[in-house]
């Protein structure tokens, strides 16, 4: 019996590589020069910052996982606690982030191909006009996104394998890249030169969310979405969270600190913010007269996100379905094929989506805005949500249960809430109305039912709506190096959003609510068997 369970699921192995397929994207290939060119030598506590505003989350999700292993699960985990207008906030926010991965990854490989340097390449020179994507580059991205949903089309155990063989590549040419830049050329006074804050430590926090940093590792909802699909849920979530995080750390700094160290001394004339280049590593490469290893990056630039772009393409697919399962979408776009055992015409909506974004967004850096916003104010209902369940159903199963919730849960609410800020006035409230934007399709779905308890659902969610508010406002009054009118100077913004978010936390918490969705939530959580979790712990042992 067990062993037709874990039939067509996928192990500790599979869900690692799943996830650093899934991290390791266009964010190696971009971040470490974008963040250079915002808070020079600084940029590598950037990423440090932004590893500990990702983890604090991922650690409260990890409780909620075990406890909900189904597909899409981060979808429903606020409809569980507060309603169905807040965890429809939270579904399309998580929706938005997802689909917009899509095409960044897509444009990401087309923008290095359209610097390739070899002389049969130059009809690829035409892909990238004035740091976007031209007509000619638009019909190749096309294809890409095309490719990525065609490989997601048949099964969860065709992705699993494709994704492992392509992680085992994308680990070892970022880790190759490092080992060969510091060995060919370092200059170590690159560091102080000028100063190793140029900018001042305000570009250090504006560096983690406008750069691409909090978008690079954002990656561990992968394994929370696949719930079902996953061995031994209790062992595997978590660990597959953490080993993948951590690897994704460890590339992440070192491949900044190579960046930083390997720069020509003479490039740094006027300042980091005059650092350009069109494909990073690559052309570093090329200047240190490493030419295969140029060679190899650019075949990597193809490579890693296509990777990225195929998992997400799963995952989204997924997202979708849950927010159907929600009762806010059309029943059609969540039906799952019954051989293949995935949402096959969510895929195709994601699709035909993802086209019409990226023609209307055509650079890397406007995509990795909407992706990091929007993820943040996702992720703020999952502390609350998981601190409520804790007060709300006391007696639900909890395979993994966190002894440093009552610290974490709201650290990474206030980590989460910063981080939203150092996004940058406009694109904070810019991303706020696209999520408001989803809310016709949530009254629509409303007014069919015949309004019946909507104005109870506006119990559970006054405080999103009224943080939502607070976070537009404070990002236009903060200060100027988050793009602000100076009100509010730095650092005295920083304590205002950390007051102001443990309020909001708290009234989070308190708003909490017993609902059907409720008891759909103890529905799936009763279908946890603790004690064949147990046996497979000890069989894996």
């Amino acid at each position: 019996m067990k062993k037709n369970n874990n039939s067509g699921k996928i192990g500790l192995f599979q869900i690692v590589m799943l996830g650093l397929s899934s991290i390791i994207g266009s964010g190696w290939l971009f971040g470490s020069w974008e963040a250079s060119k915002v808070a020079g030598p600084a940029a590598i506590l950037s990423w440090i910052i932004g590893a500990i505003v990702i983890g604090a989350i991922a650690f409260n999700y990890i409780e909620l996982g075990s406890m909900f292993p189904e597909s899409g699960g981060m979808s429903k985990y606020a409809q569980y606690t507060h309603g169905s207008l807040l965890g429809f906030i939270a579904a399309w926010a998580n929706w938005v982030s997802l689909v917009t991965l899509i095409p960044i990854e897509a444009v990401a490989a087309v923008q290095y191909m359209g610097s390739w340097p070899w002389k049969w390449a130059h009809w690829t020179h035409g892909f990238l006009v004035n740091g976007e994507i031209s007509n000619t580059g638009l019909f190749v991205v096309f294809l890409f996104i095309l490719v990525f949903t065609l490989l997601n089309y048949w099964s969860v155990n065709l992705l699993a394998r494709f994704t492992s063989f392509i992680s085992i590549f994308k680990l070892g040419i970022p880790l190759l890249t490092i080992i060969m830049l510091l060995m060919s050329g370092f200059h170590s006074g690159n560091f102080n030169s000028q100063g190793f804050m140029p900018y001042g430590s305000a570009a250090i926090f504006s560096a983690t969310t406008a750069s691409g940093i909090i978008f690079s590792y954002n990656a561990f909802q992968v394994v929370i979405n696949m719930g079902k699909e996953i061995k031994n849920p209790k062992r595997n979530i978590a660990l597959g969270i953490t080993i993948s995080l951590a690897i994704s750390i460890v590339i992440y700094v070192l491949l900044q600190f190579t960046f930083i160290g390997t720069i020509v001394p003479q490039d740094l004339a006027n300042g980091w913010h005059g650092v350009d280049f069109q494909s990073p590593f690559a052309d570093l490469a090329i200047l240190l007269g490493i030419h295969w290893l140029a060679v190899l990056l650019y075949f990597d630039a193809f490579i890693s996100p296509f990777g990225t772009g195929v998992s997400f393409v799963a995952q989204t697919g997924r997202t979708l379905a849950a927010m159907v399962q929600n009762e806010h979408m059309p029943k059609f776009i969540g039906k799952i094929n019954k051989r293949w055992g995935v949402p096959r015409m969510a895929m195709v909506v994601n699709l035909v989506i993802s086209v019409l974004l990226v023609a209307i967004f055509r650079s890397w850096g406007t995509l990795a805005s909407v992706i990091s916003t929007s993820t943040l104010i996702a992720y703020l209902t999952g502390p609350v949500t998981v601190t409520a369940l804790r007060q709300m159903a006391p007696n639900f199963k909890r395979p993994i249960r966190l002894k440093l919730l009552k610290v974490m849960a709201p650290l990474a609410f206030v980590l989460a809430s910063l981080a939203t800020y150092w996004a940058m006035w406009p694109t904070t409230v810019k991303v706020i109305l696209v999520i408001l934007l989803g809310l016709p399709f949530y009254f629509y779905f409303e007014w069919k039912t015949g309004w019946k308890k909507t104005r109870n659902q506006f119990t559970g969610s006054f405080w999103m709506i009224g943080y939502l508010i607070f976070i537009s406002i404070i990002s236009y009054m903060g200060s100027t190096p988050f793009g602000g009118q100076n009100w509010i100077p730095y650092p005295l913004d920083f304590v205002v959003i950390i007051i102001s978010s443990l309020v909001f936390y708290k009234w989070g918490i308190s708003s909490a609510m017993v609902t059907k969705d409720l008891h759909n939530a103890k529905e799936v959580n009763d279908e946890i068997n603790l004690e064949d979790f147990e046996d497979e712990d000890n069989k894996d042992k």
